[in-house]
């Protein structure tokens, strides 16, 4: 099994680990000029060492033990491995909290990855690293604030409330009122941040370079790399700021037909610093909480069709992507400028929040990612391969890259039923794509090195979609594959119009056009007859 490989690796490497800690430490205060940064780097890095290491052994003996002797397969070793499996969570999720910073970070991608992980990880880091993070006092708050803009919360504002609603791996929000009256979220980032990621980054840097030592096959030094890259920019929350009005821009300019319907809070720039953010408040409800969204009136397939469409324009069209729309970070609210439509029901708007993690997807790469989309709604082999093989699989895992991005096995990838790429979210499916993932553990880790670090994050933003649509239908949905398979088809076409140079390269682009459109469109109606024959069978 993947899991317990994986852990037994960590276990073996603590003793180099150890060793080698002081080294890794000192290369990171040498070059760190601040004396306050120096000492706490000094104690800093060797604490979080300790910790991994201990809780990795802790795992690794827990499974060895709790497992010995029960046969494969049997009931008994179904529930020893469910208990081990909780226990073992439990410490993982006391480990990210320990170190927090970049640890409570890779627990909330762990809660993501439903259908790669057994669940009661997923569970685990799911309650408690999305909604429960560490919190700073006030006294550290109002130092922040104070070190920020000059002044105290309570000169500052009007109104400071010194209980956070909110609290995150970098930062936590308050809620307060300015002087003229507005209310606004303002968001804090954690004291001597900084300092805690960059210890977080050597620890991290440390165990993954000496674990690809020890184990040539375990290569994730791509994660220290896109840290490296990622970090600064979400800890300047200027440069959060000023993704959040680039976001909504590109839809106004390039989406405008849903512009209406994708909101981030306006953003007071006077209040505003590289570790002080201060926003328009947004009353609104989380993405999974489907019994408030259906209080507002709203249905939640409608808003899961918003999502699937703002993020498919997102990737296919502006190349320009919001990379952590875990449910924390998406809220829902009834459109402001519209009422009710049929029935009684209210339209949704999408409002994203933490701008702090954007790719931007370059023409080749955002034409051939959008190919690649297209050819797999449409059930198209040939055009899967080729577009895998151009973004960077290569012709040997071609077939284990669309099976990632899809969580569905090859051949279901290429089966030509309408619904292949859907769901059912049983037991079945879930045990199938666990066993796919620990059967080709080694070919996932090379396809995963192999990859430009920018589709590293696309895998990471579908498996937030995938949970957040998950939530809101009880399972995948044939509608989200359509919106997918329309707003790819768009981007692609759009991208060989510019290319046209004769009319009849224009006319061929006409055909394929329309080609598509009726496609999707025999693809709708056999989405009407399944909803149509499960009404009628109930």
């Amino acid at each position: 099994m993947a899991t317990r490989s994986l852990l037994r690796a960590f276990a073996k490497v603590s003793l180099a680990t150890a060793v080698v800690g002081g080294g890794a430490a000192g290369a990171v205060i040498a070059s760190t000029d601040d004396p306050a940064s120096t000492w706490k780097l000094c104690s800093a890095v060797p604490t979080r060492l300790f910790r991994d290491t201990v809780t990795a052994a802790e795992i690794v003996f827990d499974y060895e033990y709790s497992l010995w002797g029960l046969p494969e397969g049997s009931e008994e070793r179904m529930k020893a491995k469910h208990e081990v499996h909780l226990r073992s969570a439990r410490k993982l999720e006391e480990l990210c909290f320990k170190n927090g910073g970049i640890y409570i970070k890779l627990g909330q991608h762990l809660s993501q990855l439903e259908y790669l992980v057994p669940e009661e990880y997923v569970n685990t880091m799911r309650e408690s690293m999305l909604n429960k993070c560490p919190v700073s006092s006030y006294d550290q708050v109002s130092e922040v604030i104070k070190n920020e803009l000059g002044g105290k919360p309570e000169e500052l504002f009007k109104e400071f409330d010194p209980i956070p609603i909110a609290s995150a791996s970098l930062a936590q929000v308050h809620v307060a009122h300015t002087h003229d009256g507005q209310k606004v979220a303002v968001k804090v980032q954690h004291i001597h941040m900084t300092d805690t990621a960059a210890a977080d980054h050597a620890t991290v840097d440390l165990i993954v370079t000496t674990l690809h030592r020890l184990f040539p096959s375990f290569d994730y030094r791509w994660l220290v790399d896109e840290m490296a890259e990622s970090l600064p920019k979400e800890l300047d929350f200027m440069v959060e700021a000023k993704n959040s009005e680039k976001c909504l821009d590109n839809f106004r300019k390039l989406s405008p037909h849903i512009a209406q319907y994708v909101y981030a809070p306006r953003v007071h720039w006077n209040l505003s610093t590289s570790k002080l953010l201060t926003m328009e408040f947004i009353d609104g409800v989380q993405v999974n909480d489907l019994a408030a969204i259906q209080k507002l009136r709203i249905q939640p397939k409608e808003v899961s069709k918003l999502i699937s469409e703002a993020f498919a324009e997102m990737m296919f069209k502006h190349g320009f992507v919001h990379c952590d729309p875990h449910h924390a970070n998406v809220l829902i609210r009834p459109l402001p400028s519209q009422g009710r439509f049929f029935f009684g029901q209210r339209k949704p708007q999408l409002v994203l929040l933490d701008h702090g993690l954007y790719k931007e997807l370059d023409l080749t790469t955002r034409y051939n990612y959008a190919a690649l989309w297209k050819g797999l709604v449409f059930s198209d082999a040939k055009a899967i391969k080729e577009y895998c093989v151009k973004l960077g699989a290569g012709e040997d895992l071609y077939a284990l890259f669309a099976a990632i991005l899809t969580m569905r096995p090859w051949n279901k990838v290429i089966d030509p039923a309408v619904d292949h790429l859907v769901m059912k979210g049983n037991d079945s499916d879930r045990s199938e794509l666990q066993m796919y993932a620990s059967q080709y553990f080694n070919e996932i880790s090379e396809l995963l090195r192999r990859l430009p670090r920018v589709l590293l994050l696309m895998l990471k933003t579908n498996d937030c979609l995938r949970a957040v649509n998950s939530s809101l239908r009880q399972g995948s949905s044939l509608e989200s594959f359509l919106i997918i398979g329309r707003v790819s088809s768009e981007a692609v076409i759009e991208a060989k119009r510019l290319q046209a140079r004769s009319i009849f390269e224009r006319m061929s682009l006409w055909f394929e056009e329309m080609l598509v459109e009726a496609r999707l469109w025999g693809m709708q109606l056999a989405l009407w007859l399944l909803h149509i024959r499960k009404a009628l069978c109930n």
